[in-house]
């Protein structure tokens, strides 16, 4: 621990400051999913552009796991995969700027690890939840369509948090602007939920009082419990390693 801390300081004793931009796995990372984001653009766009559009339309046809969209369901779980390893950056740029000692003590690369492991099992977290709460309350079709429309606009949202992350790393935005895109991105995807569950599910007063809860207890606290986990993790990581 002594001697890791030792060798992040410069002769003159002023601490080094870990820049993301000069990290080479954050450059592999970067490289793969660009070559991937390409080629899945080459082969199927017209499909993926297809599957958008089922935000906008409750038809049951318009799905992520259609038959008739030609694509491999393998390829869209690494679209998944690949929105929850920019999210991964994303915390990892945010911590690096509100926490810089975390990079001193831990890997860069264990912490953007940990931290796609973590935009994962939040996925697979909301997955259940849907599923749990569709099945109490809602018919199978409306759940299925809803849970459809929800990958899609995960997968649809990394397009967009792409060259978002480009900018965080290698252009060095402040905090300010990290922060306050960041809500905006969030507003966004907020809104495309609201309007697709009202869509499926609104129909009376009752349901505008589901649809309250629902934003309340699926989307804002898991956020905010997610944001208080990994400042623990983070406490934890620091003290222990």
């Amino acid at each position: 621990m002594m001697l890791t801390l030792l060798q992040t300081f410069d002769n003159r004793g002023l601490p080094f400051s870990y820049l993301p931009r000069t990290d080479d796995f954050i450059t592999l990372i970067l490289l793969a999913c660009f070559f991937f984001t390409a080629f899945m653009l080459s082969r199927t766009k017209k499909n993926l552009l297809l599957q958008m559009k089922g935000l906008f339309t409750t038809r049951e046809r318009i799905s992520i796991f259609a038959a008739n969209t030609n694509i491999d369901i393998r390829f869209l779980l690494l679209l998944l995969l690949q929105t929850c390893i920019f999210g991964g950056l994303f915390i990892f740029n945010f911590f690096n700027d509100t926490t810089p000692i975390l990079m001193v003590v831990v890997m860069p690369a264990l912490l953007i690890g940990i931290y796609t492991a973590s935009c994962v099992i939040y996925l697979l977290f909301k997955w259940l939840l849907y599923l749990f709460l569709g099945w109490i309350f809602f018919d199978k079709i409306k759940t299925n369509l809803w849970i459809r429309s929800y990958f899609t606009l995960v997968y649809s949202f990394g397009f967009i948090l792409f060259p978002f992350v480009l900018l965080l790393i290698y252009f060095d935005l402040d905090m300010i602007y990290l922060i306050v895109f960041g809500l905006i991105l969030m507003f966004f995807v907020k809104i495309l939920m609201f309007y697709k569950w009202l869509k499926l599910f609104f129909n009376n007063l009752g349901g505008l009082l589901l649809l309250i809860l629902y934003f309340c207890a699926l989307e804002i606290i898991p956020c905010l419990l997610m944001y208080r986990g990994l400042i623990e993790l983070n406490n934890l990581l620091i003290i222990k390693i």
